[in-house]
């Protein structure tokens, strides 16, 4: 019999590289910009790879960008 071949999990297309140290805040616009879709809405954490934590981090960094004019709400 042949031994089991490795399972290997390929980088999910679309992940957004953040280090693990580094928080997601309003300012960084770079970040921002690519975790929100054409039409203004965010991306899942399914595209971006991000744990639940680091997504509301996102959600708050978003809202806020927002509020201060920095993102539009509608593309």
């Amino acid at each position: 019999m042949n031994p089991p071949k490795p399972v290997v999990v390929p980088m999910r297309k679309g992940t957004i590289p953040i280090k693990r140290d580094q928080h997601i805040e309003y300012k960084d616009l770079e970040i921002l910009v690519k975790c929100i879709t054409p039409q203004g809405q965010l991306v899942s954490r399914k595209r971006t790879g991000f744990t639940a934590q680091r997504q509301r981090e996102l959600k708050k960094a978003v809202k806020r960008a927002r509020h201060l004019a920095l993102l539009p709400f509608v593309v």
